[in-house]
């Protein structure tokens, strides 16, 4: 089942549009990462920013000298003396026009590279956070979802970073830059500019607001579906087999359609924003045009900044009034702008929370202190440390008191009085006991559902118990720590999973350090040699798709393999031959037979035949063990395990 993720806003955030709240402690964590990752690239964007947004609003004050100047050239019809002051001024201008472009080619460089940086390490930190992650966080999440955390919403954080961070602050810092500049030249004139921008807000927080819940909407939509797909591919022959097109084509068009409800509808919003608030900027710029004429007819007193300093105030002129029509047009032009970013960040933000959910997931517990190290064994029987591969391994335990033993590795499990629930209150495993001397073959046989999965898993420590204990060689596996004891079990599933690479690489994954030598040495032992040998390219082929030009027994034997290589003390086959058929079991189980010899194996079967040879079998029925002992005592006894074997199930 999928998590629900949480919306932005929260303790700290303010209201946005339409009452939402933007989460500032989430967009104060994004920039914090960016200037963490680049400390010293990001200041110089935000100062070619600066740069270029200061440069913006130049003009407007040059216009207004121009102007004035050519009125005094009018007035005196002194050329010469005015062009001395106007090309200077001119020149100035096209100066400052050059350097900010070469400020914004900067700055669109720089962001680039920053952006798309920070975009790798995101991911590289997604990746490594997602394998600290215990086997639950996968059971409870679908695989669709998660694989949109480093697709879709990757993509709006590179929208938040790339296009609404730059221009949020440039907008910025324009409107900043023109306000002063109208409030210096002309109060009234101003007044009118944040009445028609007052306006714009109303409209701007009305439809931002709709905009951004049906984008973060949209953002989890799409996760939805991803997921689905996944789900469906992955399953496309089961929906085949059952007939389920129809089905499965109504499901699909159902959850589609809510992404294109959602989709629908915060792009009408958003789509219809832009145009809305550039009219009201065409009606202020009217209305503008038509107060300034009204002003300069009337020969009503200016105040301003300009005129308070002076200690002078004069009327309003003409060399104001038009200046101050191309301020309004960018004023509200960045305005506008600054409302087009609200729906950028929003779909940044629910991006950047779904991606920092899984950065944030609870990573698997790991307290153990006890380590597997190579090992040497005296004549005396000492056991001491060495970096040497010697082919014996020794639990490295160290005590409080400083001293340090050595335990050999030998593969003796025991399991006393667990108790286990995947769930709170619902108990799997009840008082289950398990004694697997070094070498034993134990059994585990029962219903499906009856737990035997279960007891192999946490050996592995994918779950911890609730009660009892599990001991490895006389070592309590919550002492050991999860990586090296995994490193002593071999475990081969029922389900196979080959990765993209050649058969070589395949069966190498199970020991990287594995020469070609050693791996066709454990696809002999496995069975796997001689059909690997008839493929196309040998140990070479490439595989792909789970190794999908492959059957599923070949892939089985190639997972056999692979366990075979690492060469553990301890195996744990899950259902390892249900995929093959009864001929190729035969030979498996030869070379099963010998990957058993002097190991700790535990074997879980429904095939009755490949337990048989076990030393112990235990028959589980919901979660507690309810017959153990050989083949031969078990068939004697008559109970549960003699019905499964005989078939002779006595009808109730």
């Amino acid at each position: 089942m999928n998590k629900p993720h949480g919306r932005p806003g929260g303790p700290g955030g303010k209201p946005g549009p339409g009452g939402r709240k933007i989460d500032f402690k989430l967009l104060l964590r994004v920039l914090k990462m960016l200037f963490k990752f680049y400390p010293v690239l990001l200041p110089m964007v935000v100062f070619c920013i600066l740069f270029a947004s200061a440069t913006a609003t130049v003009p407007a004050i040059f216009q207004q000298q121009i102007i004035a100047d050519i009125q005094t050239w009018y007035t005196t019809g002194d050329w010469a003396s005015a062009s001395q002051v106007i090309i200077p001024k001119i020149i100035i201008l096209i100066s400052l026009y050059i350097v900010s472009l070469l400020a914004v080619t900067l700055q669109t460089q720089l962001m680039a590279y920053i952006t798309q940086g920070f975009l790798d390490k995101m991911r590289c930190a997604m990746f490594r956070g997602m394998q600290k992650l215990p086997i639950k966080y996968f059971d409870q999440n679908k695989h669709g979802d998660i694989m949109s955390h480093y697709t879709n919403d990757i993509d709006t954080l590179r929208q938040l970073v790339s296009q609404a961070f730059p221009s949020l602050l440039q907008a910025s810092i324009i409107v900043v830059c023109v306000l002063f500049i109208m409030l210096y030249y002309s109060l009234w004139m101003t007044l009118v500019v944040l009445v028609g921008v007052f306006f714009m807000f109303l409209v701007s927080g009305k439809i931002g607001g709709g905009s951004a819940k049906y984008f973060i909407r949209q953002q989890k939509s799409i996760g939805k579906t991803e997921g689905f797909i996944q789900e469906m591919m992955n399953g496309q022959k089961v929906v085949k087999v059952f007939c389920r097109e129809r089905h499965t084509k109504e499901d699909f068009k159902r959850i589609n359609g809510e992404l294109y409800e959602d989709g629908f509808r915060a792009n009408a919003y958003a789509n219809c924003l832009g145009p809305i608030i550039a009219n009201i900027g065409n009606i202020l710029y009217v209305v503008i045009a038509t107060v300034g004429g009204i002003l300069l007819v009337s020969k009503v007193p200016n105040i301003g900044i300009s005129s308070i300093f002076a200690g002078a105030i004069g009327i309003l002129t003409i060399d104001i009034t038009i200046p101050f029509l191309n301020m309004t047009k960018q004023f509200t032009g960045n305005i506008n702008q600054l409302s087009q970013q609200i729906n950028s960040i929003a779909m940044g933000l629910a991006g950047a929370e779904r991606i920092f959910s899984l950065m944030d997931a609870v990573p698997e517990e790991d307290e153990g202190y006890v380590t597997l190290v190579n090992a040497k064994v005296s004549e005396d029987g000492t056991v001491s440390e060495t970096e040497e591969h010697t082919g014996h391994w020794a639990w490295k335990h160290p005590h409080g008191d400083g001293t340090v033993t050595y335990t050999p590795l030998r593969g003796d499990i025991r399991m006393e009085n667990v108790d286990f629930g995947y769930e709170e209150g619902k108990t799997v495993l009840h008082d289950v006991t398990v004694y697997a001397e070094p070498g034993q073959k134990v059994a585990f046989v029962g219903a499906t559902g009856a737990g035997k999965t279960t007891i192999t898993n946490l050996i592995n420590r994918f779950y911890d118990i609730e009660d009892g204990k599990i001991r490895y060689d006389g070592i309590n596996i919550n002492k050991i720590k999860k990586s090296d004891l995994r490193r002593s079990l071999g475990l081969v599933l029922q389900e196979t999973n080959l990765f993209t690479g050649t058969v070589m690489d395949n069966i190498r994954y199970g020991k990287l350090d594995a020469t070609d030598e050693e791996c066709v040495r454990a696809a002999e032992l496995a069975g796997a040699h001689d059909f690997i040998t008839r493929l196309p390219e040998g140990y070479n082929t490439e595989l792909s798709g789970n190794g999908a030009n492959l059957s599923q027994g070949q892939r089985q034997l190639i997972a056999i393999a692979r366990a075979a290589v690492a060469d553990p003390p301890v195996m744990i086959l899950d259902e390892a031959t249900s995929s093959i058929d009864t001929r190729t079991e035969a030979i498996v189980q030869r070379g099963m037979d010998k990957l058993m010899e002097g190991r700790t194996v535990f074997v879980i079967a429904h095939r009755l035949s490949t337990v048989m040879n076990s030393d112990v079998i235990m028959v589980l029925d919901h979660g507690k063990i309810i017959e153990r002992g050989n083949h031969e005592k078990l068939i004697k006894d008559k109970g549960v395990y003699y019905q499964l074997y005989t078939g002779a199930f006595e009808l109730e």
